[in-house]
């Protein structure tokens, strides 16, 4: 195994519920089946997702395993040779475009599917993975830190180069979390990626934080540990509800971003329990619960005006090429950890 990858796999967080997988495939004394799902989704949507399909399919039950799309990412690449998993959920479509690629995912075709917006899925046919929704990056800037700081506020990602922030701005690591990682190769994609290094050597030296958590640098951010958060809008648009003195800022220059999609995994033992599920997250009823966070979503028509979300939102995302992304994933998780790993939080 050559060294990037060795260095990938050792992200895999020992958080991980280890006891949840002796579950998968082992049927109820009341004949259920137990459907083992790895999950990056945020623990607010979890319950709803679950509830929702068990109501549909009483004889089937979902049992999580969640972490950060990072450490699910790897976890589920160290156990390609004894797959544990049943279905894959809510993680990033990157990082589904590299299981894909690795021959680890079983492609099929979800009822309802041609109701979904053709871009937000794999593009096969059948496709091995179907999104769910999107989610884009945004900048959590708490204005009441800002005026006692005499910050001004940033209007685009050079913006965040200006010396005034050091020490003030808090991101993802991009190898825990699926949002640092949509950054890292928004900016090596749109700059280039001499200009995209060389952008992020400069947006470091103001960095204070690098967190395992698309969403904690805008929970540090509501609560003024650090000013300003790069994180995601779902996460923005939950600290604004709070209370939290939130400016949920989008960036000029464009938004990088990822889709949450489900697959199937190669040589689950519960293939039609895992097919059910994969048509319920493809329904309408499930896009539906997804509107209560994401301001787009994969079924047309249904997504809601959202506080802080603009018009146009869409039009704000920038060029992603997802297969360029899953193929230099380890290339470029190796030169940032060599590059900017010395300001990552503590692994808990």
């Amino acid at each position: 195994m050559n060294p990037s990858r060795k260095l990938f796999l050792k992200m895999c967080s020992a958080t991980l519920v280890a006891g949840s997988m002796l579950m998968s495939g082992v049927a109820h004394a009341d004949n259920k089946t137990t459907l083992l799902v790895y999950t990056a989704i945020e623990t607010d949507a979890m319950k709803l997702y679950k509830d929702g399909f068990e109501k549909a399919y009483p004889n089937i039950e979902i049992r999580w395993v969640r972490d950060s799309t990072g450490v699910v990412t790897s976890k589920l690449l160290a156990e390609k040779n004894n797959p544990q998993a049943d279905v894959v959920l809510g993680l990033a479509a990157t990082s589904l475009v590299l299981l894909k690629q690795e021959g680890m995912l079983t492609p099929y075709q979800p009822k309802g599917f041609k109701e979904l917006t053709a871009a937000y899925s794999d593009s096969a046919q059948p496709p091995s993975w179907v999104g769910m929704d999107v989610w884009g990056a945004a900048i959590c800037f708490n204005t009441v830190e800002a005026k006692k700081q005499n910050l001004p506020k940033p209007e685009s990602w050079k913006d965040l180069l200006n010396p005034i922030y050091k020490g003030k701005i808090s991101m993802p690591h991009p190898a825990s979390s699926g949002t640092g990682y949509l950054d890292v190769s928004a900016w090596l994609q749109n700059m280039g990626e001499a200009a995209g290094w060389k952008y992020m050597d400069g947006l470091h030296d103001n960095i204070a934080q690098y967190t395992h958590s698309g969403s904690k640098p805008c929970k540090q951010a509501g609560s003024g540990e650090f000013p300003i958060g790069i994180s995601f809008e779902f996460r923005a648009h939950q600290v604004m509800r709070s209370g939290a003195p939130i400016e949920m800022i989008f960036p000029k220059e464009g938004l990088g971003w990822d889709i949450e999609a489900t697959g199937i995994m190669k040589g689950t033992k519960n293939l039609e329990a895992a097919q059910k599920l994969a048509d319920w997250m493809a329904s309408k009823e499930s896009n539906q619960i997804s509107t209560n966070w994401w301001a787009i979503v994969a079924y047309p028509g249904l997504a809601k005006k959202l506080e802080g979300i603009p018009d146009g939102y869409e039009k704000m995302l920038v060029k992603n090429d997802f297969n360029w992304a899953a193929k230099n994933r380890e290339r470029i998780l190796t030169e940032w950890n060599n590059r900017y790993n010395s300001k990552a939080e503590p692994k808990p």
